[in-house]
């Protein structure tokens, strides 16, 4: 069953799992930890951070499912949380009251880090009233401008999210400022490699369309007064692939400002689902990457 929208992946979570968080002295993040072990969407937690302000928030009926990793330096905490993961204590690692680069810098560490494939990337999900489905855009927090390559290695960091969302053939749009191939614009001729390389079957389980607007990609009457209603992608976009960071993460914090969007992120490309949250971000938010990590997990943890 494809999953449309949070409350349906709160339903279908997975409880047997131990959560690492890189700094957990935190009121949003331990708020997030504490609901996520409430409502048994994971069953313990490691927590490196500082012991003493955790205890102050934690609450008693929990101490007994966290184990508390004392940690004051950012890097040493985020190693310590990455350690937990690749021993195999912990199956999904979650960023808390650190810096990013201190963070992914333990994960991309060339001797005990966890990154898997060659490139790590970021998508954020959204649900959304004026949306009939889930909508995920990248990369909206790693990649400033992911060459042609990047941009085929973005698209299939996510083939274990999607099938972890019930979505068996994912339709990506590649967004570009206009739906004609130009050589001034490099989005629009990588867009249509890309498309080229989906209906060659190089990128099995994803089928690519473009170069559109994103008024095509996701509106069927946009599509239509374009002509371009015979695409398979074209107004009914699962996943919007953006040619550079800015266009992606202003899309993703407009969705969050003006349209009411629930949302959740990833990191992707390591060896267990990655939660890269703002430090601004909400405890429901933290919750939404959380569930977000337990569908993307590799089947074999």
């Amino acid at each position: 069953m494809t999953v449309k929208s949070f409350l349906q992946l709160t339903q279908q979570s997975r409880s047997d799992i131990c959560l690492a968080v890189a700094g957990a002295d935190d009121a949003e993040v331990l708020d997030a930890v504490v609901m996520a072990l409430d409502r048994g969407l994971i069953a313990s937690a490691i927590l490196c951070g500082d012991r003493i302000q955790i205890r102050k928030t934690l609450p008693d009926r929990l101490r007994s499912s966290v184990e508390l990793v004392p940690a004051g330096d950012a890097a040493v905490c985020a190693g310590l949380a990455v350690s937990a993961v690749r021993s195999g204590d912990a199956q999904i690692l979650m960023k808390g009251h650190i810096d990013s680069a201190s963070y992914l810098r333990a994960v991309v560490h060339r001797d005990v880090g966890i990154r898997q494939s060659g490139l790590l990337s970021n998508v954020t999900v959204a649900e959304m009233p004026s949306y009939p489905k889930l909508i995920a855009a990248t990369d909206n927090g790693i990649v400033p401008v992911p060459t042609l390559q990047q941009k085929r290695q973005i698209i299939l960091n996510t083939a274990e999210l999607y099938r972890g969302l019930g979505v068996s053939e994912v339709r990506v749009a590649a967004v570009a400022a206009s739906e004609k191939v130009s050589d001034a614009m490099p989005a629009t001729t990588d867009a249509a490699a890309l498309t080229l390389q989906s209906r060659q079957g190089k990128l099995p389980g994803f089928i690519v369309d473009g170069p559109f607007g994103y008024d095509v990609a996701v509106s069927h009457a946009a599509a239509k007064s374009k002509g371009l209603t015979e695409s398979p992608v074209a107004g009914g976009a699962d996943l919007l692939l953006f040619s550079n960071i800015e266009a992606a993460n202003s899309v993703v914090k407009a969705w969050k400002f003006h349209g009411d969007a629930k949302t959740g992120s990833l990191v992707l490309g390591a060896q267990v689902p990655v939660l890269l949250n703002s430090r601004s971000d909400s405890a429901e938010r933290r919750l939404n990457s959380l569930l977000l990590g337990v569908a993307a997990m590799p089947k074999s943890l």
